[in-house]
């Protein structure tokens, strides 16, 4: 009697932990079938890895020549010198800053009324919103290298085609950035504005301008910071700025010049970061408090 109940037990047993496990097949571990496709999986990104490799010739020969140059040319770098072209340096860091900040500036006004026109609470139509979202997707998808180079082209050699190049890419992102912003922003200020009797426009100005300003000015002056770092990469390209100082210096191979122009960018970007930093976490902080 006891074996039958045993054996009946056993059964329905086996019997539930089939159903389970037809139900619930990966909580009892992977089935060949899976293995195979993981090991496949596997065996293609292998060989896709190789294949790159071998594509772009890299070898531990190659790298370990370059670390080997690299580090001759660190050694070169030692100790950082200014040498004798002090207004040079002084008059491309100032350059740089000054097209990191004019550009963040235009860029960051442009931004926002594309940044309403975009959002998807603000225009309703979808063929405009959409429309305008894909040019600001477009002009997001060039590089700002890429700008500078054809305005370069336009305007000609200078800070000009730098700032002109900060302010097209940016005023993209910045619009894209800013319309999520005004998505986001709570709905229930701008509908107590209409129930005043406020027009559209004035629950706008009134209940959503007010939430999303602190976010557009934070954002704002991240991209200031960072715009500061890629001045000097413009001016490679004949954009303006300490960039081209750099450029000069390499070629004539003054790696001591080099490196205290790189100091001294750091220095900068260092100072600038401390400074947009406690202005957005004030802006943060204020926006904070008035939603408490």
């Amino acid at each position: 009697m006891r074996a039958a109940v045993a054996g009946g037990g056993a059964a329905r047993s086996a019997a539930e932990v089939a159903r389970w496990r037809a139900a619930m097949p990966g909580a009892f571990g992977r089935g060949p079938a899976h293995r195979a496709r993981l090991l496949l999986g596997w065996a293609a990104f292998a060989a896709w890895l190789i294949g790159a490799l071998w594509w772009f010739d890299i070898s531990p020969q190659r790298l370990w020549n370059g670390l080997f140059g690299l580090g001759t040319i660190v050694r070169l770098m030692i100790p950082p010198s200014p040498g004798a072209l002090w207004n040079d340096i002084l008059r491309g860091l100032a350059e740089s800053v000054a097209m990191a900040f004019l550009g963040s500036v235009i860029a960051g006004l442009l931004a926002v009324p594309l940044g309403f026109l975009g959002a998807r609470n603000v225009v309703t139509t979808f063929l405009l919103r959409f429309s305008l979202r894909r040019v600001f997707d477009g002009v997001r998808g060039v590089d700002q290298l890429i700008w500078a180079l054809a305005f370069v082209r336009a305007v000609g050699l200078g800070p000009l085609a730098g700032v002109l190049a900060i302010i097209t890419s940016d005023t993209a992102v910045l619009a894209k950035l800013y319309a999520e912003a005004i998505e986001n922003a709570e709905a229930r200020q701008a509908e107590g504005v209409v129930a005043a009797g406020g027009s559209r426009l004035q629950a706008l100005r009134w209940g959503i301008w007010p939430q999303v300003l602190p976010v557009m000015l934070a954002q704002a002056l991240y991209f200031f910071e960072s715009n500061t770092r890629s001045a000097a990469v413009l001016g490679v390209v004949g954009a303006g700025g300490i960039g081209l100082q750099i450029a000069e210096r390499i070629k004539v191979r003054a790696w001591d010049e080099v490196a205290f122009i790189i100091l001294c960018m750091v220095v900068i970007v260092a100072a600038i970061d401390w400074l947009s930093g406690k202005v957005r976490r004030r802006l943060i902080g204020a926006r904070a408090l008035e939603r408490g």
